[in-house]
């Protein structure tokens, strides 16, 4: 029995830090319920694909090699392109034009790799994931990274941006977000919100500007107190597990020192919080016709604009109306208050 009724949606995912794969190297990956490999070639270009050699299996992630603008197979050579093609036998005269390999679109933006998934291979990028300015001006210091491994479905991570009400008692705020105003246009998501905080000089509001670019990339811009930018991402390991990657830049305060602290304060207090949201995700079951409060946040309109990322539909109109979790023996004392410890001692 599946624990969701939906699949792996399709758009932009990061599945690594441009960093991380240097000219003419390779990195095993596992997104998207598949095995891939990706490559960078000798013009400094990034690529992903398939890992599985055609020819009899052999993983290019492991032990496979670069050889100019070509992946080598590391169980008989064979060589590949960018597209995937097979262009090289070293003991053949001849190619194979049935040895193809699975290629992704992939764009590298904003400190980010990531790859268009679909699917459909024929279905390629339907949107663009835009450069920001406040990365190539200077003024902001950056980034800090978080990462963490959740399991959940990657909907039911991004549903609780939307989810207000949940502050004052999974992360026991005293003032809790307002939404005021969320709008949705083809993939986007625009969602604005203030947060009052006490301060020396009186409350200040904060203000939350986030920008959701399909299902698996979001820019989120924190102003009032200290100008910070997160760009994040959630990527389907699987269609029961997400991966996030938080990437923060903060804008100077004058000196390093003073900006790093504060930097350091914020992202600490995100990541306290989404370690005290952990345990809930992991253990809610998906409901299909939840019994909102008037006063909940725009659920319905997320769930609605969500849709659209599923290529093969949902089972959201079956007889099921929930769909629990596992029974994980090992989590069986996991709680929202054992997160909240967590963080506070070490938790990254």
């Amino acid at each position: 029995m599946s624990r969701y009724p939906f699949p792996i949606p399709f758009g932009w995912f990061q599945v690594c830090e441009p960093d991380e794969v240097a000219t003419g190297a390779t990195k095993a990956l596992f997104y998207f319920d598949r095995h891939l490999v990706a490559w960078r070639d000798e013009e400094a270009h990034l690529h992903v694909m398939d890992a599985f050699c055609p020819h009899l299996g052999a993983h290019l992630g492991h032990g496979g090699t670069v050889e100019g603008c070509e992946i080598q197979c590391p169980f008989h050579g064979w060589r590949f392109d960018d597209e995937g093609t097979n262009v090289d036998i070293p003991y053949s005269t001849r190619t194979n034009k049935r040895a193809k390999i699975r290629t992704y679109p992939t764009l590298e933006v904003n400190g980010k790799a990531l790859v268009w998934f679909h699917p459909d291979p024929e279905v390629g990028p339907q949107w663009d994931i835009p450069a920001l300015p406040e990365l190539e001006g200077g003024e902001f210091h950056g980034p800090i990274r978080t990462r963490h491994t959740v399991m959940a479905h990657a909907q039911e991570l991004g549903e609780n941006a939307v989810d207000s009400a949940h502050f004052r008692y999974v992360h026991n705020t005293a003032e809790v977000p307002e939404i005021t105003d969320y709008v949705t246009e083809g993939p986007v998501a625009d969602m604005r919100s203030i947060q009052r905080f006490p301060t020396p000089r009186g409350v200040v509001d904060g203000k939350i500007e986030s920008l959701g670019y399909g299902p698996g990339v979001s820019i989120v811009r924190f102003s009032g107190i200290v100008d910070t930018l997160l760009v994040s991402s959630t990527t389907p390991i699987d269609a029961e597990s997400s991966e996030t990657r938080f990437d923060f830049y903060t804008r100077s305060l004058g000196d390093a020192e003073t900006t790093s602290n504060v930097a350091q304060a914020f992202v600490a207090e995100v990541d306290r919080q989404f370690l005290e949201d952990m345990p809930v995700w992991e253990h809610k079951a998906h409901l299909t016709r939840p019994a909102l409060a008037d006063t909940d946040g725009p659920f319905m309109a997320f769930r609605k604009w969500y849709q659209q990322f599923y290529a093969e539909g949902t089972a959201e109109g079956d007889e099921r109306t929930l769909f629990p979790p596992p029974y994980w023996p090992e989590k069986m004392d996991e709680t929202p208050a054992k997160a909240t410890a967590s963080a506070r001692h070490g938790g990254s």
